[in-house]
């Protein structure tokens, strides 16, 4: 971990670290995610379990799968499933995941890929590794967060980004202690090439070994951050903080974390993926594989779906 990287970090563009009259976001809260099973049974872990929905929004979910090493045979994935009224944002560490919806929108992302899907009125939608992979097995290892659209666009046409690797905004700290991948909104005014209909910033760093971060935080957005793999701490008094855990900060200019300066055997740095949007401060229903603003429209979703509304499952390819 991870599949993109940069031989010096101190060759690419610098953050600016905060200068004026800066207030460091306090944490408010460390979580603990709990583990749990998805699709046809690969294992998942709920980033944002416990968390209150005034502290996520925009955000509803975030799931870490695996990471997981597969033997032959034992890579899994989802059966046909629906979504309306929110986005799904998949990236990929490690492994390889083939995607494919009703609307004959798809591809297979590797790792370091990111795929962006706007379910927006309501789509059928699979993911599942490759048949090579089901073969010979190996390392998965991934995201997937679900972000919630405003009503204005709930009813939007479906939409596909594929984010490879290679266009994820590479950007280091001052000192070159952390090289982060900038993969939507905006950092420091460096852009990340997923385009969002709500506005929201997702950068995933790399933080050597006793390195300390101090990066500007747009202060119209919330802030959250999850660690993938490694110890450190988050906010200006070094809240302890380890893989599987998320930070919610409270109000500010600015995110700080740091890695300690040992790491476990498993791992090389701490990997933390940082998160902030625009609340959208609107009413969320949300069940299922469905995000609206109430009751009856997610009524209305369950019977559009059931209905074939949603789309049809197309013919296997051959």
């Amino acid at each position: 971990m991870p599949a993109i990287t940069a031989p010096n970090p101190l060759a690419l563009p610098r953050v600016a670290a905060p200068v004026g009259d800066v207030t460091d976001r306090p944490v408010l809260a460390v979580t603990t995610a709990p583990g749990g099973f998805e699709g046809e049974g690969f294992p998942v872990r709920r980033a944002f379990a416990g968390i209150k929905n005034r502290y996520l929004d925009p955000f509803i979910m975030m799931d870490q799968m695996g990471e997981v090493e597969y033997a032959p045979g034992e890579p899994k994935g989802t059966p046909w499933h629906p979504h309306r009224g929110f986005e799904t944002v998949t990236y990929l560490i490690d492994g390889t995941f083939v995607h494919q919806d009703s609307e004959g929108g798809g591809g297979t992302i590797n790792g370091g890929d990111t795929q962006w899907m706007t379910a927006g009125s309501g789509l059928l939608h699979i993911e599942a590794p490759p048949e090579e992979l089901v073969v010979s097995g190996g390392l998965f290892h991934g995201l997937q967060l679900w972000v919630n659209l405003p009503a204005a666009d709930k009813m939007t046409s479906p939409r596909y980004q594929d984010i490879g690797g290679g266009e994820v905004k590479l950007l280091s700290t001052p000192d070159g202690g952390a090289l982060l991948r900038v993969i939507a909104g905006e950092l420091d005014g460096h852009q990340g090439p997923g385009i969002t209909h709500t506005p929201i910033s997702m950068v995933h760093a790399t933080v050597s070994p006793g390195a300390r971060v101090t990066l500007p935080w747009r202060s119209d957005f919330n802030g959250l951050a999850y660690v993938l793999a490694g110890t450190g701490g988050v906010g200006s008094d070094r809240r302890p903080i380890e893989s599987g855990q998320t930070a919610v900060f409270g109000d500010g200019d600015s995110l700080t974390f740091h890695a300690d300066a040992s790491q476990d055997s498993r791992t090389e740095a701490l990997e933390i993926v940082l998160l902030g949007g625009r609340p959208i401060r609107e009413p969320v229903a949300h069940y299922g594989p469905f995000v609206m603003n109430s009751r009856a429209e997610l009524q209305q979703a369950f019977e559009d779906f059931q209905a074939g509304r949603l789309g049809r499952i197309p013919p296997t390819r051959a």
